[in-house]
Formats: structure tokens, sequence, C-alpha cells
């Protein structure tokens, strides 16, 4: 590295398993930009030593990932409006002048592949169901919701195994109808989009028990899980004749605010990104 090397990262603990530098070193490469994208193993206790320290160590910024996405929100100078209204950060920004904004890309990145991946979904007045109520479901209702820069559905279901989660979820959005976790099956009559937002399906975890017969025909299917890159739900609702989203096109969509900041050029994601970002799965 040169001392004109743009800089940037990702932390969080562990750290490890991360895609990010494979597709940021590749959209670096793509671009012929000189810079570098590094894993930064940082513990809960030293993340604001670690933020603070991005300006002087000449840093751009950084990704941010569990578990300090609500420690970053509190310790950034500033906010966008994804992040205000999530309380949670996970991109970083070196302003000019040193200070530190968060953003909240989750939702963006959702909604981006959703609409590349299926440019004839209509969403607006359309009815979702989105099963879980962590950090990403967070996002992903609040993005459906937005009539302005998101999607605007008409109806928004949520479901949790625990009830009182869901709950608290659409009072956190400020809509959405609870379904009782049984009762799911049954919900997918009459939506148009359905969005595991769930570990369930992923490597280790065991597959996401859901009955798909209700599901209209025409209706499309979201999983957020990109280990592995087709799972369960998405083999079956595929077998069936509806159309699927995998979860990695979120994770490359997602990343394209940071980049456009410490690249200096807004990146495509393209078969090439999203080969790169294979490499590491």
């Amino acid at each position: 590295m040169a001392g004109t090397t743009r800089l940037a990262g990702i932390m969080g603990w562990p750290v490890g398993h991360s895609l990010s530098p494979l597709l940021h070193r590749h959209w670096f490469e793509a671009h012929g930009i000189d810079g570098a994208y590094v894993k930064l193993a940082v513990a809960p206790k030293g993340l604001e030593a670690a933020l603070r320290a991005l300006p002087a160590l000449g840093f751009l910024g950084c990704n941010v990932t569990i578990p300090h996405k609500e420690h970053a929100f509190a310790l950034v100078d500033e906010r966008d409006a994804a992040a205000e209204a999530m309380g949670a950060v996970n991109t970083v920004l070196v302003l000019p002048d040193g200070r530190l904004k968060g953003l909240n890309t989750d939702g963006l990145g959702f909604l981006a592949h959703l609409r590349a991946t299926l440019p004839g979904l209509a969403l607006e007045g359309a009815r979702a169901l989105v099963l879980g109520t962590g950090g990403a479901a967070r996002a992903i209702g609040r993005v459906l919701l937005d009539p302005g820069g998101g999607a605007g559905v008409e109806t928004l279901l949520l479901a949790n195994r625990t009830e009182a989660r869901a709950r608290a979820l659409a009072d956190f959005l400020g809509g959405g109808e609870v379904v009782p976790w049984e009762a799911r099956g049954a919900a997918l009559e009459g939506v148009d989009l359905l969005v595991n937002a769930t570990p369930l399906g992923m490597a280790g975890q065991g597959p996401l028990p859901l009955d798909i017969e209700a599901l209209p025909a025409g209706a499309a299917v979201y999983d957020i899980v990109y280990r592995p890159l087709e799972t369960d739900l998405l083999a079956r609702a595929r077998a069936r004749g509806n159309p699927v989203v995998d979860g990695l096109g979120m994770l490359l969509h997602q990343a394209v605010p940071g980049f456009a900041h410490w690249g200096g050029v807004t990146p495509p994601v393209d078969r090439a990104a999203r080969e790169a970002a294979l490499a590491g799965l």
C-alpha cells in the first residue's frame, strides 16, 4: 500500500467470515483504484476507540457488523434518516472534517436487490409477509411500508416464533399486522411477497418449517439467508414456479453507498461483483 491508498474495512466480533473484503477488493480492482479493504476484529469494549481512530489512521470509513450496529449508532457524530429510524448503523463514513457519519443501508440493499432481480414485481399496494423480528426484519419492514423511497406495500404481515416480539416490531414500525406463528402457512393466501428474515434455513440452523401450499403462484419469495445460496425454502418455491430472490444480492447492494464514499465511484452490482463474493462461500 502506498501513502495515497484509499483505506476502508469492516469491524465485527468475530469478523473472519465476512464476504465484504472480497467484494470491495473486486470493486477497487475493477475501477483501477489504489485501495485496500481489511477485516478489523474489534471486541465490543474496543469499538469506541477503534471508530475514533479511523480518521487518524487515514481510513475513509468502514462497515459495521454483529455485534456493533447498535453501539456504533450511539458513537457516530451524525446519522442518515434510515439509521435514525433503525437505531442501528452498518456503515460509517469519515467526513472531510474527521467527524463520523453513520448510515443504515440494510433496507436499501434489500429493496434494490428485489427490484433488480424481479423488475416486474409491483410492490405499491401489495401484501407482504415477513418472518422474523431481528435487525434485518426491522430494516425490511421499514422499507416495505415506506411510500416515499421505499416499496409502499398496503399490507405488511409479521410473524415470529415469539409473538410478543412481532407485536413489538409492529409498534416500532408504526404499522403491520401480527400473525401467530402457527398461522403463518395460512397467512400466505393472497400475499404478493414472502420474506424469510430469520436464520432458519442457514447452514447449521435447520430448514424453515413452513408449508407454502397456500402461496399464490405468482408470489415472490425472498430469503435473506445466503449460506447456502439456495435454501430449502427457495428450492421448494422455485420447484412450484414462484419467482425467488436469494440473500447474497442484499449484501452486495447494501455495500454500494459505503464504497461510493471510500472508492469515489458508485460501483455496479453485476455478475462480476456477485462472483467475487461467491468465492467466499
